[in-house]
């Protein structure tokens, strides 16, 4: 008798999205209903925490004081909904508390009122120090590094692979498919698992990432109205570099992914991670990355976003070249030695007045 054999389902990557506090715009939980056939997990800081990002519920001495109940609430539907949640610990410096146990009750403390009132099935942090408070004493929680340690190669993941379950691959490796393919390999061999950030706005190997990580690290002690800071100067890099046409050619040669072009990443991936945390129009990100297409200006799907620097032109995602993806994900990435991406400028940069939607 002739046995049947089936192949097992081959699962898609799912999306991870950023929560962000309700005001006048619509819920990201609303989005996320609308699109949770792609989305396995919700990312979020805890309040004011230092973390990738800006505070949540504070700023300038302002502080949202149902902050802590509207995200309370909003995770408790998260997860009745059987999403995932991803508590960010990632800030880049947690300054002189780092190694402190004052630091580490604190992360104890939080998990453990999670776990009790809303559930958390991930942490993703920076600190070495907090991957081992958790590993020790929540086994049950997954455990990832955060995209701002950069880890690209495979020393990177074994040096640390006793503290970490899944990584976020440096960003800009995304286009590097022999690079991702060896990753993937040993993670696969290690049990550990790998997920990428696809719309990130910033430059690719930026100079100054770390001073800027660092920043927002501190931001609650940076802005604040005690402190004159200097006038007059943008500390981000890609704010000034844009603002000369000439450099608009390196929007294309950084590590953002198109909608159209996601699913070639499906077997190497779990979850392709979409930043909205501060994004002005979560939805039109999710959707575009939820259905792989999109029409109208690629950076608006950015995190950030740079189209008031190229105001009034834009970058039409529907005039990429049918062979972006296979020429800049295995070219040698000499840029300042091609003009491909040059020759590509030219198809996709129109007046808003010409831009297809």
């Amino acid at each position: 008798m002739e046995r049947c054999l089936y192949m097992p389902l081959i699962r898609k990557m799912k999306l991870a999205v950023g929560y962000q506090l309700p005001e006048d715009e619509e819920s990201i939980v609303e989005v996320v209903k609308e699109f949770r056939e792609h989305i396995e997990e919700v990312y979020f800081p805890w309040l004011d925490m230092p973390s990738g990002r800006s505070p949540m519920t504070k700023r300038e001495g302002f502080v949202d004081w149902k902050g802590q109940e509207k995200l309370e609430r909003d995770l408790s539907i998260l997860k009745d909904m059987g999403i995932k949640l991803d508590l960010l610990l990632n800030a880049d410096c947690y300054g002189g508390e780092s190694l402190s146990e004052h630091l580490a009750n604190f992360v104890r403390s939080i998990i453990a009122y999670l776990k009790d009132n809303v559930g958390v099935d991930i942490v993703t942090t920076t600190s070495l120090m907090i991957a081992k408070v958790i590993k020790e004493e929540f086994p049950d929680i997954e455990i990832r590094a955060s995209v701002n340690m950069r880890i690209g190669t495979i020393k990177a993941m074994e040096y640390i692979s006793e503290l970490f379950d899944s990584f976020y691959i440096q960003r800009e490796y995304n286009r590097d498919i022999r690079r991702i393919e060896e990753m993937k390999e040993w993670a696969d061999q290690n049990g550990k698992k790998l997920c990428f950030l696809v719309n990130s706005g910033c430059l690719n190997f930026c100079s100054g990432q770390t001073f800027h990580d660092n920043l927002v690290a501190h931001e609650a002690e940076i802005v604040t109205r005690k402190n004159v800071n200097i006038r007059d100067w943008d500390p981000s890099i890609c704010w000034n570099y844009y603002k000369i046409r000439e450099n608009w050619v390196k929007f294309l040669q950084n590590s953002w992914i198109r909608p159209e072009d996601l699913h070639n990443y499906d077997k190497y991936f779990s979850i392709a991670k979409l930043a909205t945390r501060t994004h002005s129009n979560p939805r039109k990100v999710i959707e575009a990355y939820s259905k792989q297409r999109f029409k109208g200006n690629l950076m608006d799907l950015l995190e950030p976003g740079h189209s008031p620097l190229f105001f009034p032109y834009a970058i039409d995602n529907s005039r990429f070249p049918n062979d972006w993806f296979q020429k800049t994900s295995s070219c040698d990435k000499k840029c300042h030695k091609c003009n491909y991406c040059l020759s590509v400028l030219e198809k996709v940069l129109v007046s808003i007045e010409d831009l297809t939607v």
